[in-house]
């Protein structure tokens, strides 16, 4: 395959540094929930690059698939085990046997809801969804409704009492995360404190729950992300995902160790303050007006 010296308006060398600061972008904001999807909209419209689209976005999120399978490579060799054990032995008693259960559940409202989207939105990279003005206030709901999580949360429950209703009410959360802004760990996380779930645990099952969907929603976009001339094939894409890998698993092993000790509080003020930026300061850049 041939990789042209020229993406269009842009050089090689300018790609991969559009493609660097997308996945640094990516890494920080996939598992903090604060909305990656929004941010890679948000970043390079502020920055005058313009939107890389749906499909980027969706293949960048490889980066920070890997990295959340090599951080917890330890537990899901633990759930395959327990799964298969269970269906050996009949027997769904052991907890990693029941959060294998939960993830499958939980992936599949974002499977239905990604295949209706497709089906049903054909022009969403242009939808109203994506606009700036609606991420705006998405972000500020999803702040608000994750205050009120974190003030009415038991946070007695931890991953060994999970069970596949979870998955399936954390899966329903995860589904509304196709609209920008919304934020898949934030929406799982939500989600969860309302169960009461333990913050730390909460955000390691979002973290688990999001691998079969994250990975699926990037395949899929990956022939139509390394073709788009936008995104300068397929140098830049890999010198995208890679970045997103390192700080995705930096991000990580942060937010873990954050939520032992500290409440959700400082991603609401941002999300509040994300979100009242967009609709002000923000609310003309989209359309190239002063």
């Amino acid at each position: 395959m041939s990789i042209p010296a020229t993406t269009g308006d842009l050089t090689l060398l300018e790609a991969c540094w559009h493609a660097v600061v997308l996945g640094v972008v990516q890494g920080l904001t996939e598992f903090l929930p604060i909305s990656s999807t929004a941010h890679l909209k948000v970043v390079p419209v502020l920055l005058g690059w313009g939107d890389p689209g749906v499909a980027f976005t969706a293949v960048i999120q490889l980066g920070s698939i890997a990295a959340v399978l090599a951080y917890f490579r330890a537990d899901l060799a633990n759930v395959l085990a327990a799964v298969s054990s269970a269906f050996r032995q009949g027997s769904w008693g052991d907890p990693d046997a029941r959060l294998g259960v939960a993830i499958a559940l939980g992936t599949l409202p974002i499977v239905l809801a990604g295949l209706a989207l497709k089906s049903f939105v054909p022009d969403y990279d242009n939808s109203i969804l994506r606009s700036l003005t609606s991420i705006g206030v998405v972000s500020i709901v999803m702040a608000l409704l994750l205050a009120v999580a974190e003030l009415l949360g038991s946070r007695q429950r931890r991953m060994d009492a999970v069970r596949p209703r979870d998955g399936l009410l954390v899966g329903l959360a995860q589904a509304l995360a196709l609209v920008p802004g919304v934020s898949r760990s934030g929406s799982t996380l939500t989600a969860s404190l309302f169960d009461g779930w333990q913050r730390a645990a909460a955000a390691r099952f979002s973290f688990l729950l999001g691998i079969p969907a994250i990975t699926l929603a990037g395949l899929v976009e990956l022939k139509a992300a390394v073709e788009a001339p936008a995104n300068g094939g397929l140098i830049p894409m890999l010198v995208g995902v890679l970045a997103a890998a390192v700080v995705s698993w930096l991000a990580i092993a942060w937010l873990l160790r954050f939520l032992r000790n500290h409440s959700t509080w400082v991603f609401v003020g941002y999300r509040l303050l994300f979100g009242l930026l967009l609709l002000t300061v923000f609310r003309h850049v989209e359309a190239g007006t002063p």
